[in-house]
């Protein structure tokens, strides 16, 4: 499977949403093709490079799908689009067209199923529910209660303030138990650091 990437300084997470201005023309015309053929495009965390001007010289190889919810003319002229993190996916290989867009083969994840939320879960879905009352998480439609396991370790994983490694990290994870372990360990780090 085909899929056109767009490198970002950021980590998008299946059912999280992200808001973009796109002002190049290989992106506005990615955007236009994805909305004429009715799939997404992939988000990848940048890793060396620049969001703008030529391909970027290295990505990470595990990413999210894209699907575009909405878009509007912004008053500043640029074309603003609001995506929904899809599937998971892992670059087998890539192109750079001439536009310098780059075009990857992928391999879908396996998503599995959304075990639902235990008891040991609590305080993390109402960490959940605490962010979403936050504008910004609010203005993007996030935040309500998770519907399982996978659905909260994904929005925390988004929201909070990892480093951009540690949120790729948690993208690469196939097993939402491991992943809410993680966002628990990196809390308490964060809580820690704060505390001193």
């Amino acid at each position: 499977m085909k899929l056109p990437l767009f490198p970002l300084d950021t980590v998008l997470f299946p059912g999280c949403t992200l808001d973009l201005q796109l002002f190049e023309a290989r992106y506005l015309d990615m955007v236009s093709s994805c909305l004429k053929a009715g799939h997404g495009f992939g988000v990848v965390r940048l890793i060396e490079g620049s969001e703008v001007g030529l391909a970027p010289s290295e990505y990470a190889l595990t990413g999210c799908e894209a699907l575009i919810r909405d878009w509007q003319q912004r008053p500043n002229g640029l074309l603003g689009i609001r995506v929904e993190g899809g599937r998971r996916f892992d670059v087998l290989s890539a192109e750079v067209q001439r536009d310098q867009l780059t075009i990857a083969e992928i391999n879908w994840r396996d998503e599995g199923d959304d075990l639902p939320l235990s008891d040991e879960h609590l305080d993390l879905a109402i960490l959940l529910e605490a962010l979403g009352q936050h504008p910004l998480v609010e203005a993007l439609g996030m935040g309500s209660a998770a519907q399982g396991q996978r659905s909260l370790a994904h929005q925390l994983a988004y929201l909070l303030p990892f480093r951009p490694d540690q949120k790729l990290d948690l993208l690469q994870l196939d097993d939402p138990e491991q992943q809410l372990q993680s966002i628990q360990r990196w809390l308490e780090q964060l809580q820690g650091d704060s505390s001193e």
